[in-house]
């Protein structure tokens, strides 16, 4: 294969100019980058099959710019670790953290629960302030501990003499010796639960979506959601509302019961130890004064970068529409519904997996490195903790850091419940229409309305070096733009490192334009100075050099939805439907008329328990649509399908069905697989800005035989044309005592095109409804 050459020799010496440039200025971090970003490329160049001597020449070249970076990095001071917490500073946190508790409770009008977190501040501010021989923190404690009793003894009057006449409106304000970031919230107490035990399951899987039609689950789907609870042996069961009261306050620091959590091969290489916040950081808070940053997000060695990529998007989208969305997952949380950092390191997540909403307790041990580094993805701002923290509690769910990968679609429906939807741009079907798609796509994430990820294929190793791409990776898109004619992605690789290098890159001289520039605020010299994995790329790029969208949509878009968590057993029906879809479960859509067109999204989830099953993916499942008006389907191209799905060994598929004005459907929904070898546990969602009804189709059938037959020499009689032979066909006769309905189900090996025909010999009632006198199963298949 001959190479062109000379660009890659250009980008080289274009990047060792910049690294000269820095290690003049003493700027030793970005020297180092870009010495070895022109030895990589050099490198490069000598295994392109050029002159044995020319390869030599850029051989040596490289060796000196790696030599030099080596050089820099070693004259570099070292980097002060971070201090952990004094035992007193822990304990002034967890003064805090009762203190801030109460008047979250207070607040809420929850007086028994202020009254108990009020005294324990008071109590353990004492304890502490009399072993502390700091006197500043001494005085503090006593602050805390004054204000915290006056409060407890006004609630002791209100409780005895005047319950409804004083409010405590300005105890939010901070002490005064306290900065807001040191400041500890506390969670905001839940109304009782009205009965004992938890509450029932409830259908819904957004506040503000209308369920359309039973509320309670089944004992069926109770069963379901029961067994698939129990994920890589661990317990995740649904979250409910009384979850909100789980107790974050303990008498010691939490551990889990679960042990610690599975490494992976890179990080059992450098791991040194487990270690909690407060021994690795002075001040650990959950998030900065300014909120989630997606600039700060850097996966490590854990190969989750899907999931790293969804956490990026998830925390633009707060940033941008100033909402609530991954950040509201987190316990225990403030009055503000803000999650906080809890000094007795226990948290709860909640994440959509298998179906709704669970439940998912985890501590704040983190694996450490054997020079202090976090062996886990974490946030660039000091002492942040939202990224490992979440990314902890996704990883004990797949059973450990030794994490397979999954996609985007995956991760971001789990931390946010959003409608995934999967849009390859290089599928056999052809159906990618890359200009509508970017329309909408520009549209939609403008509004808010959709979050989207892309990723690479495989690609050639070469390739991707040259593109400065990752191959099968994923990238989170953080903005979309059309300027004068150009279509426009801006995406973040989730290593914080490694940019794309080709067009409208920061290397690109020839198509940033001054007027592209100011149109998108972008100075390619001053990006090109430090590498943080955030660049712009051309369309036309990402089609060629990418291969799948992946899009979570926000559930507001729709007004009702209604979910069934169904069974299909390993024994039911073929391993493969590509004839009889007979015996696959199906539903039936019921829509009214309207006087508007509309759609309404399905989604199928398979429900995973296993990482095996992460690893592996062999079963495929999709949803078949028909227009059949709610009969069961038995044959999978009679009628033909309306929508036939794509299918995909992805946990979730979307069909999107559209809706036609002024008609009432009846529209069936099977769920259809390929090679099914074991029993699949899913859950069906609907969604739609109209009412409609959700159902399964049940048997009709209470009474079942089954006959084993043959045909032989003598009994091969043909099909009727041979008149002759044609009785000599094996013949059953079957007696019915009253009208009822009747299945008949004929199976022989595949390769036989058989059939079979009904004769009524005899009927008591010739015009009863149904009579007939000969029907037949059609052509022979």
């Amino acid at each position: 294969m001959s190479w062109n050459v000379q660009p890659i020799i250009e980008d080289a010496m274009a990047a060792a100019g910049r690294a000269v440039t820095f290690d003049t200025a003493g700027q030793i971090g970005p020297a180092c980058y870009f010495y070895r970003e022109a030895a990589r490329l050099l490198g490069l160049v000598a295994n392109t099959g050029i002159p044995a001597d020319q390869q030599q020449s850029w051989l040596i070249k490289a060796r000196d710019y790696t030599t030099r970076a080596d050089a820099l990095e070693n004259s570099a001071p070292p980097r002060s670790p971070e201090k952990a917490q004094s035992e007193d500073q822990k304990s002034m946190s967890k003064v805090k953290f009762f203190f801030h508790q109460a008047l979250d409770a207070d607040e809420s009008g929850d007086k028994d629960a202020a009254l108990e977190m009020y005294m324990k501040a008071v109590e353990l501010s004492l304890e502490t302030k009399k072993v502390t021989p700091d006197e500043k923190l001494q005085l503090k404690l006593k602050k805390l501990a004054t204000q915290a009793l006056e409060r407890a003894e006004a609630l002791k009057g209100i409780t005895q003499n005047k319950p409804d006449t004083i409010r405590s409106v300005g105890l939010r304000a901070v002490p005064e010796d306290s900065s807001p970031s040191e400041e500890p919230s506390a969670p905001a107490a839940a109304p009782a639960s009205s009965s004992s035990g938890r509450p029932a399951l409830h259908r819904g899987d957004s506040a503000h979506l209308v369920v359309t039609g039973q509320s309670s689950y089944s004992k069926e789907e109770k069963l379901v959601l029961e067994r698939t609870s129990r994920i890589n042996k661990n317990e995740f069961v649904p979250f409910m509302s009384v979850d909100l009261r789980e107790q974050f306050r303990l008498t010691m620091p939490y551990t889990d019961k679960s042990g610690f959590l599975a490494l992976s091969p890179k990080q059992s290489k450098n791991f040194a130890r487990w270690a909690r916040p407060d021994e690795i950081c002075p001040n650990p808070v959950m998030f900065g004064e300014n909120g989630v940053d997606c600039w700060s997000i850097k996966q490590t060695v854990v190969s989750d970068c899907s999931f790293v990529a969804s956490l990026a998007i998830g925390a633009l989208y707060e940033r941008r529409f100033n909402k609530k969305l991954i950040t509201s997952i987190i316990y225990p949380c403030n009055s503000k519904h803000e999650p906080v950092y809890n000094p007795f390191g226990k948290y709860m997540i909640k994440l959509h997996i298998n179906g709704v909403a669970r439940k998912v307790v985890v501590d704040d041990f983190l694996p450490v490195g054997k020079h202090g580094e976090l062996l886990c993805s974490f946030s660039t701002n000091k002492n942040e903790l939202w990224i490992s923290l979440l990314e902890k509690a996704y990883m004990k769910v797949m059973g450990g850091y030794d994490f397979p990968g999954s996609n985007s679609n995956i991760d971001l429906h789990a931390l946010t419940g959003w409608i995934p939807e999967r849009a390859p741009m290089h599928s056999e079907e052809g159906a990618f229409n890359k200009d509508a798609f970017f329309t909408t796509l520009f549209e939609r994430l403008h509004r808010g309305d959709v979050l989207a990820t892309v990723a690479t294929g495989v690609l050639n190793q070469a390739d991707a070096d040259r593109a400065g791409l990752v191959p099968t990776h994923a990238y989170a898109v953080l903005d979309i733009r059309e300027v004068k004619g150009v279509k426009l992605l801006k995406l973040k690789n989730p290593w914080s490192h490694l940019r794309w290098r080709g067009n409208y890159s920061e290397l690109d001289t020839r198509h940033w334009t001054e007027d592209m520039k100011a149109a998108l605020k972008f100075d390619p010299n001053s990006a090109a100075m430090f590498d943080n994995g955030v660049f712009w790329i051309d369309y036309e790029s990402i089609i060629k050099f990418f291969d799948v969208f992946y899009l979570n949509w926000n559930p507001s878009l729709f007004k009702y939805t209604f979910c069934l968590h169904q069974s299909w057993q390993a024994g039911l029906g073929p391993m493969k439907d590509a004839f009889n879809v007979s015996e696959n479960p199906q539903f039936v859509l019921d829509v009214p008329a309207t006087q508007n067109k509309s759609n309404v999204w399905v989604l199928l989830t398979r429900h995973i328990t296993q990482i095996e099953d992460f690893r592996e993916n062999n079963e495929y499942i999709t949803i078949v649509v028909y227009k059949n008006n709610g009969k069961r389907v038995y044959y999978p191209y009679e009628p033909r399908p309306f929508i036939d799905g794509v299918r995909i060994n992805s946990p979730h598929y979307l069909a999107k069905i559209p809706v036609n004005a002024g008609v009432a459907e009846k529209i069936n929904l099977v769920v259809s697989q390929y090679e099914k070898t074991t029993t699949i546990y899913y859950t069906l969602r609907a969604y739609s800005t109209i009412p409609f009804t959700l159902r399964k189709i049940g048997s009709s059938f209470e009474y079942k035989k089954e006959i084993s037959g043959e045909w032989k020499a003598g009994t091969a009689g043909g099909c009727r044309n041979h008149k002759t032979t044609f009785l000599t066909n094996p013949r059953y006769q079957l007696n019915l005592s009253s009208v009822c309905n009747l299945l008949i189900n004929l199976k022989g090996p595949k390769q036989y095109p058989i059939g079979f025909e009904v004769l009524c010999v005899v009927s008591s009632d010739q015009n009863s409804p149904g009579a007939f006198t000969t029907k037949s199963s059609g052509d022979f298949r």
